[in-house]
Protein backbone atom coordinates (compact mmCIF):
# COMPACT_ATOMS: atom_id res chain seq x y z
CA UNK A 1 0.00 0.00 0.00
CA UNK A 2 1.06 3.42 -0.64
CA UNK A 3 -1.01 6.77 -0.64
CA UNK A 4 -0.99 9.53 -2.42
CA UNK A 5 1.93 12.01 -2.13
CA UNK A 6 1.74 15.40 -0.11
CA UNK A 7 4.38 18.28 -0.64
CA UNK A 8 6.22 20.57 1.47
CA UNK A 9 5.19 23.85 2.00
CA UNK A 10 6.98 27.10 2.22
CA UNK A 11 5.61 30.24 3.77
CA UNK A 12 6.82 33.04 1.27
CA UNK A 13 5.54 35.92 3.63
CA UNK A 14 3.56 36.16 6.85
CA UNK A 15 5.38 34.30 9.49
CA UNK A 16 3.62 35.70 12.80
CA UNK A 17 1.66 38.44 11.68
CA UNK A 18 -0.61 35.83 10.38
CA UNK A 19 -0.81 34.73 13.90
CA UNK A 20 -1.98 38.28 14.62
CA UNK A 21 -4.98 38.53 11.33
CA UNK A 22 -2.14 40.30 8.85
CA UNK A 23 -1.81 38.49 5.22
CA UNK A 24 0.47 35.25 4.33
CA UNK A 25 1.10 34.26 1.08
CA UNK A 26 1.82 30.02 1.28
CA UNK A 27 3.12 28.13 -1.56
CA UNK A 28 3.88 23.85 -1.79
CA UNK A 29 7.26 23.15 -2.27
CA UNK A 30 7.46 19.94 -4.40
CA UNK A 31 10.76 18.80 -3.36
CA UNK A 32 9.91 17.40 -0.69
CA UNK A 33 7.07 14.61 -0.04
CA UNK A 34 5.44 12.17 1.91
CA UNK A 35 3.23 9.64 1.48
CA UNK A 36 1.34 6.62 4.07
CA UNK A 37 3.50 3.77 3.34
CA UNK A 38 2.61 0.00 5.03
CA UNK A 39 5.30 -2.48 5.15
CA UNK A 40 5.86 -5.93 6.92
CA UNK A 41 9.68 -5.23 7.11
CA UNK A 42 10.12 -2.14 9.75
CA UNK A 43 13.37 -0.20 9.94
CA UNK A 44 13.84 2.36 12.90
CA UNK A 45 12.43 4.91 10.78
CA UNK A 46 9.09 3.26 9.78
CA UNK A 47 8.79 1.63 13.46
CA UNK A 48 9.01 5.29 15.36
CA UNK A 49 6.73 7.04 12.65
CA UNK A 50 4.02 3.80 12.79
CA UNK A 51 4.46 4.77 17.20
CA UNK A 52 3.36 8.40 16.36
CA UNK A 53 0.32 7.03 14.47
CA UNK A 54 -0.91 5.15 17.26
CA UNK A 55 -0.54 8.75 19.75
CA UNK A 56 -2.13 10.67 16.65
CA UNK A 57 -4.81 8.13 16.35
CA UNK A 58 -5.85 8.67 20.40
CA UNK A 59 -6.07 12.27 20.13
CA UNK A 60 -8.29 11.42 17.11
CA UNK A 61 -10.60 9.69 18.65
CA UNK A 62 -11.02 12.63 21.07
CA UNK A 63 -11.70 15.13 17.99
CA UNK A 64 -14.63 16.95 18.38
CA UNK A 65 -17.13 15.03 15.91
CA UNK A 66 -19.18 18.31 14.65
CA UNK A 67 -16.33 19.14 13.37
CA UNK A 68 -15.07 16.48 11.70
CA UNK A 69 -15.49 12.45 11.79
CA UNK A 70 -13.17 9.70 10.58
CA UNK A 71 -13.29 6.17 9.53
CA UNK A 72 -11.10 5.15 13.03
CA UNK A 73 -11.64 1.06 13.19
CA UNK A 74 -9.98 1.34 9.46
CA UNK A 75 -7.42 3.73 10.72
CA UNK A 76 -6.68 1.48 13.76
CA UNK A 77 -6.31 -1.66 11.21
CA UNK A 78 -4.21 0.04 9.03
CA UNK A 79 -1.74 1.36 11.85
CA UNK A 80 -1.87 -2.74 13.85
CA UNK A 81 -0.93 -3.96 10.17
CA UNK A 82 2.39 -1.58 10.01
CA UNK A 83 1.08 2.11 8.64
CA UNK A 84 3.52 4.48 8.54
CA UNK A 85 4.07 8.10 6.98
CA UNK A 86 7.45 7.68 4.65
CA UNK A 87 8.33 11.48 4.31
CA UNK A 88 11.74 13.38 3.23
CA UNK A 89 10.48 16.75 4.08
CA UNK A 90 12.87 17.36 7.26
CA UNK A 91 11.29 17.74 10.23
CA UNK A 92 11.77 20.80 12.44
CA UNK A 93 12.80 22.91 9.48
CA UNK A 94 9.64 25.28 8.88
CA UNK A 95 8.53 23.71 5.74
CA UNK A 96 5.11 21.54 7.27
CA UNK A 97 6.69 18.22 7.81
CA UNK A 98 3.44 17.51 10.59
CA UNK A 99 1.08 19.47 7.88
CA UNK A 100 1.79 16.53 5.31
CA UNK A 101 1.31 13.40 7.47
CA UNK A 102 -2.51 15.94 8.15
CA UNK A 103 -3.31 15.93 4.83
CA UNK A 104 -2.68 12.12 4.35
CA UNK A 105 -4.82 11.62 7.07
CA UNK A 106 -7.54 13.69 6.48
CA UNK A 107 -7.17 12.26 2.54
CA UNK A 108 -7.39 8.42 2.91
CA UNK A 109 -9.56 8.27 6.20
CA UNK A 110 -11.94 10.99 6.90
CA UNK A 111 -15.79 11.09 5.84
CA UNK A 112 -17.63 13.74 3.96
CA UNK A 113 -13.87 15.26 3.02
CA UNK A 114 -14.25 18.21 0.70
CA UNK A 115 -11.62 17.59 -2.17
CA UNK A 116 -9.46 19.58 -3.94
CA UNK A 117 -12.04 18.79 -7.22
CA UNK A 118 -14.77 20.53 -5.77
CA UNK A 119 -14.89 24.48 -6.36
CA UNK A 120 -13.16 26.00 -3.42
CA UNK A 121 -15.37 28.74 -1.80
CA UNK A 122 -14.26 30.51 0.62
CA UNK A 123 -16.65 28.60 2.80
CA UNK A 124 -14.92 25.04 2.26
CA UNK A 125 -11.59 26.63 2.72
CA UNK A 126 -12.27 27.94 6.34
CA UNK A 127 -13.82 24.48 7.02
CA UNK A 128 -10.70 22.58 5.62
CA UNK A 129 -8.54 25.74 8.03
CA UNK A 130 -10.41 24.68 11.44
CA UNK A 131 -10.53 21.18 10.58
CA UNK A 132 -6.21 20.63 10.13
CA UNK A 133 -6.02 23.42 12.78
CA UNK A 134 -7.96 20.87 15.35
CA UNK A 135 -5.78 17.93 13.85
CA UNK A 136 -2.31 19.52 13.44
CA UNK A 137 -2.33 20.84 17.45
CA UNK A 138 -1.53 17.13 18.07
CA UNK A 139 2.02 18.32 17.14
CA UNK A 140 2.14 22.39 17.83
CA UNK A 141 0.21 22.48 20.97
CA UNK A 142 -1.63 25.37 18.60
CA UNK A 143 -1.60 25.64 14.77
CA UNK A 144 -3.10 27.71 12.35
CA UNK A 145 -4.07 24.39 10.26
CA UNK A 146 -2.31 26.30 7.09
CA UNK A 147 0.21 23.52 6.79
CA UNK A 148 -1.87 21.05 5.91
CA UNK A 149 -4.31 23.11 4.25
CA UNK A 150 -1.31 23.92 1.31
CA UNK A 151 -0.24 20.69 1.77
CA UNK A 152 -3.77 18.95 0.89
CA UNK A 153 -4.46 21.54 -1.76
CA UNK A 154 -1.16 21.39 -3.12
CA UNK A 155 -2.08 25.00 -4.51
CA UNK A 156 -0.91 28.66 -3.53
CA UNK A 157 -2.59 30.08 -0.79
CA UNK A 158 -3.34 33.88 -0.39
CA UNK A 159 -4.11 34.12 3.58
CA UNK A 160 -6.43 37.79 3.74
CA UNK A 161 -7.42 37.87 7.30
CA UNK A 162 -7.73 34.27 9.48
CA UNK A 163 -11.37 34.68 8.05
CA UNK A 164 -10.81 35.41 4.58
CA UNK A 165 -8.71 32.91 1.92
CA UNK A 166 -8.93 32.26 -1.23
CA UNK A 167 -6.55 30.05 -3.46
CA UNK A 168 -4.29 31.79 -6.05
CA UNK A 169 -2.02 32.23 -9.04
CA UNK A 170 1.35 33.04 -8.67
CA UNK A 171 3.48 34.67 -11.47
CA UNK A 172 5.36 31.73 -13.89
CA UNK A 173 8.88 31.24 -12.96
CA UNK A 174 11.40 33.07 -14.97
CA UNK A 175 14.74 31.72 -16.33
CA UNK A 176 15.68 34.99 -14.88
CA UNK A 177 19.30 36.12 -12.35
CA UNK A 178 16.86 36.31 -9.30
CA UNK A 179 15.73 33.59 -7.39
CA UNK A 180 14.13 33.25 -3.63
CA UNK A 181 16.11 30.43 -1.95
CA UNK A 182 16.38 27.79 0.99
CA UNK A 183 19.36 28.04 3.60
CA UNK A 184 19.98 25.59 5.39
CA UNK A 185 21.27 26.35 9.29
CA UNK A 186 21.44 22.84 10.25
CA UNK A 187 19.82 23.07 13.94
CA UNK A 188 16.67 21.90 14.40
CA UNK A 189 14.55 24.48 15.41
CA UNK A 190 10.75 24.10 17.43
CA UNK A 191 7.70 25.77 16.43
CA UNK A 192 6.12 25.94 19.93
CA UNK A 193 8.88 27.67 21.77
CA UNK A 194 9.28 30.19 19.34
CA UNK A 195 5.47 30.81 19.24
CA UNK A 196 5.21 31.08 23.04
CA UNK A 197 8.66 33.57 22.25
CA UNK A 198 6.26 35.87 20.04
CA UNK A 199 3.32 35.78 22.63
CA UNK A 200 5.34 37.25 25.21
CA UNK A 201 6.39 39.78 23.24
CA UNK A 202 3.10 41.27 21.95
CA UNK A 203 2.76 41.79 25.92
CA UNK A 204 4.76 44.83 24.92
CA UNK A 205 2.89 47.82 23.68
CA UNK A 206 5.58 48.76 21.31
CA UNK A 207 6.34 45.39 19.68
CA UNK A 208 2.43 45.29 19.51
CA UNK A 209 2.39 48.38 18.01
CA UNK A 210 5.45 47.66 15.44
CA UNK A 211 3.30 44.49 14.24
CA UNK A 212 0.08 45.63 13.30
CA UNK A 213 1.94 49.17 12.11
CA UNK A 214 5.03 47.99 10.35
CA UNK A 215 5.45 44.49 10.15
CA UNK A 216 2.09 44.07 8.26
CA UNK A 217 2.36 47.01 6.08
CA UNK A 218 5.52 45.97 4.76
CA UNK A 219 4.39 42.25 4.68
CA UNK A 220 1.31 42.94 2.56
CA UNK A 221 3.53 45.11 0.31
CA UNK A 222 6.04 42.32 -0.26
CA UNK A 223 3.01 40.01 -1.09
CA UNK A 224 1.59 42.41 -3.67
CA UNK A 225 4.62 43.07 -5.27
CA UNK A 226 4.94 39.03 -5.21
CA UNK A 227 1.73 38.32 -6.97
CA UNK A 228 1.80 40.68 -9.36
CA UNK A 229 5.52 40.44 -10.55
CA UNK A 230 6.67 43.97 -9.18
CA UNK A 231 10.06 42.54 -8.85
CA UNK A 232 12.46 45.74 -8.17
CA UNK A 233 9.36 47.25 -6.08
CA UNK A 234 9.45 43.74 -4.38
CA UNK A 235 13.35 43.84 -3.42
CA UNK A 236 12.55 47.37 -1.79
CA UNK A 237 10.15 45.53 0.16
CA UNK A 238 12.12 42.79 1.44
CA UNK A 239 15.01 44.42 2.26
CA UNK A 240 13.03 46.57 4.51
CA UNK A 241 10.98 43.09 6.03
CA UNK A 242 14.51 42.12 6.37
CA UNK A 243 15.47 44.93 8.88
CA UNK A 244 12.53 44.61 10.55
CA UNK A 245 12.79 41.22 11.37
CA UNK A 246 16.28 41.72 12.23
CA UNK A 247 15.62 44.41 15.00
CA UNK A 248 12.65 42.21 16.06
CA UNK A 249 13.15 38.94 16.11
CA UNK A 250 16.97 38.03 16.97
CA UNK A 251 15.91 35.43 19.28
CA UNK A 252 14.01 33.97 15.91
CA UNK A 253 17.12 34.04 13.99
CA UNK A 254 20.08 31.32 14.80
CA UNK A 255 22.79 33.17 16.40
CA UNK A 256 25.32 32.15 14.07
CA UNK A 257 24.10 33.63 11.26
CA UNK A 258 23.35 36.85 12.98
CA UNK A 259 26.49 38.15 11.07
CA UNK A 260 25.13 36.65 7.49
CA UNK A 261 22.01 38.46 8.08
CA UNK A 262 23.40 41.74 8.47
CA UNK A 263 25.85 41.30 5.79
CA UNK A 264 23.14 41.00 3.15
CA UNK A 265 21.26 44.06 4.44
CA UNK A 266 24.14 46.24 4.00
CA UNK A 267 25.61 44.58 0.64
CA UNK A 268 22.20 44.64 -1.38
CA UNK A 269 23.77 40.81 -2.10
CA UNK A 270 20.90 38.64 -0.61
CA UNK A 271 17.92 39.54 1.94
CA UNK A 272 17.02 36.82 4.41
CA UNK A 273 14.13 36.55 6.56
CA UNK A 274 12.44 33.57 8.33
CA UNK A 275 11.17 30.53 7.11
CA UNK A 276 8.03 29.96 9.17
CA UNK A 277 8.71 30.66 13.01
CA UNK A 278 12.57 30.33 13.25
CA UNK A 279 14.99 28.95 16.09
CA UNK A 280 16.22 26.94 13.69
CA UNK A 281 15.55 24.65 9.84
CA UNK A 282 15.82 26.67 6.80
CA UNK A 283 15.96 30.54 6.81
CA UNK A 284 14.81 31.74 3.33
CA UNK A 285 16.80 34.23 1.14
CA UNK A 286 15.70 36.52 -1.66
CA UNK A 287 18.41 37.45 -4.11
CA UNK A 288 18.38 39.20 -7.36
CA UNK A 289 21.53 37.63 -8.59
CA UNK A 290 21.69 33.66 -7.06
CA UNK A 291 25.06 32.58 -8.89
CA UNK A 292 26.78 35.41 -7.11
CA UNK A 293 24.89 34.81 -3.97
CA UNK A 294 25.58 30.80 -4.28
CA UNK A 295 29.26 32.33 -4.55
CA UNK A 296 29.00 34.27 -1.33
CA UNK A 297 27.42 31.92 0.91
CA UNK A 298 29.61 28.59 -1.28
CA UNK A 299 30.17 27.21 2.58
CA UNK A 300 26.34 27.20 3.32
CA UNK A 301 23.57 24.80 1.76
CA UNK A 302 21.57 26.52 -0.77
CA UNK A 303 17.74 25.23 -2.39
CA UNK A 304 16.45 26.68 -4.91
CA UNK A 305 12.46 27.80 -4.60
CA UNK A 306 11.45 29.93 -7.19
CA UNK A 307 13.26 31.64 -9.96
CA UNK A 308 12.38 35.30 -11.12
Amino acid sequence: MKGPLFYAKILLFGEYGIIKDSKGLTIPYNSYQGALKTSSKQSDKSEKSNTNLVKFYTYLCKIDTKLITFRLTELKRDIVNGMYFDSSIPQGYGVGSSGALVAAIYDKYANDKITVLENLTRDKLLKLKSIFSAMESFFHGKSSGLDPLNSYLSIPILINSKDNLEATGIPMQKEGKGAVFLLDSEQVGETEPMVNLFMNKMKNEGFRKMISEDFAKITDACIDDFLHANIKSLFGNVKQLSKLVFSNFKPMIPKPFHKLWQHGIETNDYYLKLCGSGGGGYILGFTEDYEKTKNILKDYSLELVYQF
